[in-house]
């Protein structure tokens, strides 16, 4: 019922900035939450940030605290990730995924659907 395509992705200097996007189809978007994810080259995909359908409710994994804002906007059924400061370890290929509320949101195996992802690679 959903589908996830993520785009913005690219390869920007540390300290730089890239905003991605996940465009989203679906009658029940807006009651999905929408969350972010990365994995880079031999590690586990990792939680970065989650979103409400209200919009209320925000997390964010604590390596990205004060350098990304995640929002949504229903009316374009989208959801965006603004990724400033960036750093060498965020290198990673970014994953924009929903679920249906039930779960832990910071869990990937808590979400339903997901993108095809988007490169994200930051150099000095």
């Amino acid at each position: 019922q959903v589908q996830l395509v993520e785009s913005g992705g690219g390869l920007v200097q540390a300290g730089g900035s890239l905003r991605l996007s996940c465009a989203a189809s679906g009658r029940t978007f807006s009651t999905y939450i929408l969350g972010w994810f990365r994995q880079a080259p031999g590690k586990e995909r990792e939680f970065v940030a989650a979103i409400s359908w209200s919009g209320g409710r925000i997390h964010y994994a604590d390596p990205v605290k004060g350098r990304f804002t995640i929002s949504r906007d229903n009316a374009v059924n989208t959801v965006y990730l603004q990724m400033n400061m960036l750093k060498f370890e965020d290198t990673a290929v970014y994953y924009c995924a929903a679920d249906r509320g039930i779960g832990i949101i910071t869990t990937a195996a808590t979400y339903d659907y997901w993108g095809q992802g988007t490169q994200v690679t930051v150099s000095s």
